[in-house]
Parts: structure tokens; sequence; C-alpha cells
């Protein structure tokens, strides 16, 4: 079973449209996260979930 860690931002009405595409696009080059969900609620506040694969190593003995 694959499992995910989560990673939440929020960005506010006033925050134009390149500054949380550059965002989003350096936690997925350097962080490695991917985009799970985009929410956007009333009154313009924009809510992303981000994931990435948990990755566990295994013994060998």
């Amino acid at each position: 079973m694959i499992e995910y860690e989560y990673r939440v931002l929020t960005f506010g009405r006033d925050d134009d449209r390149s500054s949380v595409r550059q965002t989003l696009t350096e936690h997925a080059e350097y962080g490695h996260w991917e985009l799970a969900r985009t929410r956007l609620y009333l009154g313009g506040m924009r809510r992303v979930w981000l994931r990435r694969k948990i990755i566990r190593v295994r013994r060998t003995a």
C-alpha cells in the first residue's frame, strides 16, 4: 500500500497567480510534491493540498 505525506498551502485573495504558480513549481521541483487537490473558497482564499510518497527502506539481513 502506498502511503503519502501531505502539505496544505493557503493563498489569500491578494496573491497574484504568477506568485502562486511559482511557489507550487518550487515545491514540485525541489520537494518532489505533486498536486493532490485545490479548493477555492468564497472571498477568494485558495487552499492547495500537495502530496508525496513516503518511501520506507526495508532492512535486509
